[in-house]
């Protein structure tokens, strides 16, 4: 039995979260989900969108499972997504794009892993204005930050047979910070001389990712540059609904997943899980519940593969409980 951390989110969160547990359920994977909730939805209560509980009980359970929750744009508070993986220092945000058959995509064969740098960069929200006419926002990179980030990308190289790791930067003008980045990346790399090593240049990287993504397999990127990248990756396979991601440090794992809340279809049953199902499998794996994991990610696939039953971001007319018992049925 795991004790397991569970936040439904906003929106449409709290569905798909009711159907992952089911789905988990009858993958014979027996959990005890601690419910706690956070966003919007507790603001008028605690005042904040991430009460002290919220954090306390992952750091008790140590793994926790997270749906959308809504960041404002331009005002409001910042990002929950963001704080928790600063408070918790879950300093790899690890978002792996695989093409699945029947996924609304022009790719094949895409099988990309990105890490991206969680707790520092643009990212910090280090922001001030000068005067009333200009903002300005300061990027920060460490040394300690980089090597970890990189050496976790190398280590799941080395871990899960991968032949290449990609470092992504723009060095070529922010030479001392992207700079750094770039050079504690080749450093890293000398330490795993199995694992090939090269880098790109960002911009150039994203056409490149568009252009020959067979070409490439593990990217390592800064937190801004990995935030943007790890989203075109997700557009490769088919969009945000099919895309899993976890924030990992030393001790402790969200796995969540990453598109929005989309309020506008919350309680119509039309919420595709699958997102948060693949960030599930991901937790089954890190539960080292390896064989339930690789049966969830076998019936999506199927499912997928048949074209039958799927949400309409998918490119289908099934409603989430459709989808859901359609996996379950698989299973």
């Amino acid at each position: 039995m795991h004790t397991v951390t569970l936040i439904p989110g906003d929106g449409i969160g709290p569905e798909v979260s009711k159907a992952v547990q089911e789905i988990i359920k009858a993958a014979g994977v027996e959990i005890k989900w601690e419910e706690i909730n956070a966003g919007e939805g507790v603001m008028d209560e605690y005042g904040t969108p991430l009460p002290d509980e919220v954090l306390d009980t992952i750091r008790k359970n140590k793994v926790a499972l997270k749906g959308p929750i809504t960041t404002p744009v331009g005002s409001g508070f910042r990002s929950v997504n963001v704080a928790i993986r600063k408070k918790l220092d879950l300093y790899t945000n690890l978002r792996p794009a695989k093409a699945f058959e029947g996924a609304p995509t022009k790719f094949k064969d895409i099988d990309l892993v990105v890490f991206r740098e969680n707790t520092e960069g643009l990212y910090a929200g280090i922001e001030h204005m000068v005067g009333d006419d200009a903002a300005e926002s300061i990027k920060v990179v460490t040394r300690k930050a980089s090597k970890r980030i990189v050496k976790a990308a190398f280590e799941y190289a080395k871990k899960h047979n991968r032949e290449k790791v990609t470092a992504v930067h723009k060095a070529n003008i922010m030479k001392l910070s992207d700079g750094l980045f770039l050079e504690v990346a080749r450093e890293v790399a000398e330490d795993y001389p199995e694992v090939e090593f090269d880098d790109r240049i960002v911009d150039n990287m994203c056409m490149q990712l568009v252009q020959y993504p067979e070409k490439y397999d593990v990217l390592v990127l800064p937190n801004l540059y990995g935030d943007v990248v790890s989203d075109l990756c997700a557009g490769l396979i088919g969009g945000l609904g099919l895309t899993p991601g976890a924030n990992l440090g030393d001790e402790i794992a969200v796995f969540e997943a990453v598109h929005g809340s989309a309020p506008d279809i919350a309680g119509e049953n039309k919420a595709n899980p699958v997102a948060l199902l693949l960030s599930g499998v991901l937790m089954l794996r890190h539960l080292e519940e390896t064989e339930a994991a690789d049966n969830v990610e076998k019936a999506v696939a199927e499912v997928l593969a048949e074209g039958e039953i799927l949400t309409g971001d998918l490119g289908g007319q099934a409603s989430t409980t459709e989808i859901t018992e359609a996996i379950i049925d698989k299973l």
